[in-house]
């Protein structure tokens, strides 16, 4: 795709953020950055370029597009909200894209508070962790405007594998939500499939290897099998943030009448997994409740 080139700030320069901002200089835009942290975005400028601004307000007068990745509901309404959020500095005409995996209702919220000023505010979660943001590979789920993400689609491939736009504002929310779903479900049938294999005696690389060319593969099996039976959890996603994610996903289906008895249960062996002392551990351990 060819990338048409723009003015653009980024706000939030952790584990996901720095890499993505990174990719979007590396393309040829005009970047802007501010993070919470003020030295941080000091030393993504001093290492690729770009300027830094002192508050969200500032980082969004005159650009474009405005991108953030942030940590939940209460910090996205802080940099956008405010007299010195970002939706007091943008123009006319802007877009604002979220990349923080936040509830469809703070979407919609935005999505609201954009639409009264004149520009258009997109909800993009993302899903490849910090591996797929480093390597510029994500996937991103839109919900918004049509207008509004055709005019963002260039720069967000600038860090993406594939982009989509699911449906109106909280359309991209949804979706994430979905995805967290399907991963909850996955990594606890792989976590007891390895934990039963180790008790029956088998050699459970090899087992891996079968069944992973069958129906039972998965993107979990090829990329964790090995490293769940080896008892490793330093692959990016951490525990703690799987909890923030589900805790979402549970208040949504409270208000849509969605049964999601398997998800609550993981849930609930994610907290035993908290208290094990695993909140940095990633998403695959919860193997490791089984082997306590």
């Amino acid at each position: 795709m060819e990338h048409t080139m723009a003015k653009v700030a980024f706000l939030g320069l952790g584990v996901m953020g720095c890499p993505m901002a990174r990719h979007l200089k590396a393309k040829g835009h005009e970047v802007t950055v501010y993070n919470r942290t003020a030295s941080k975005a000091e030393q993504w400028t001093s290492e690729h370029g770009g300027r830094s601004a002192t508050t969200p307000r500032e980082a969004a007068q005159g650009q474009e597009i405005v991108f953030a990745c942030v940590g939940n509901d209460d910090d996205l309404r802080q940099v956008t909200l405010g007299s010195d959020g970002a939706f007091q500095g943008m123009s006319a005409g802007a877009i604002f894209v979220d990349h923080t995996t936040a509830s469809a209702e703070v979407a919609r919220e935005l999505d609201a508070a954009a639409r009264e000023k004149g520009f258009s505010f997109i909800d993009a979660p993302v899903s490849g962790g910090q591996a797929g943001a480093e390597n510029g590979v994500l996937t991103v789920m839109c919900g918004g405007d049509q207008e509004a993400y055709a005019r963002a689609e260039p720069a967000i491939m600038s860090f993406a594998r594939a982009s989509r736009l699911m449906g109106p504002a909280g359309s991209g929310q949804l979706t994430k939500m979905i995805n967290q779903i399907c991963i909850a479900g996955l990594v606890q049938g792989l976590a007891e499939g390895i934990h039963f294999g180790k008790k029956a005696g088998l050699d459970i690389e090899a087992v891996l290897e079968v069944i992973s060319k069958g129906a039972a593969g998965s993107w979990q099996m090829e990329n964790r099998g090995k490293t769940m039976n080896q008892g490793k959890f330093d692959f990016g996603f951490a525990v703690d943030w799987m909890r923030k994610d589900l805790s979402i996903v549970l208040g949504e289906a409270r208000k849509n009448g969605a049964s999601l008895p398997v998800t609550a249960i993981v849930d609930q062996f994610y907290a035993e997994v908290q208290a094990m002392g695993g909140k940095r551990w990633d998403t695959s351990s919860l193997i490791a409740r089984l082997e306590k």
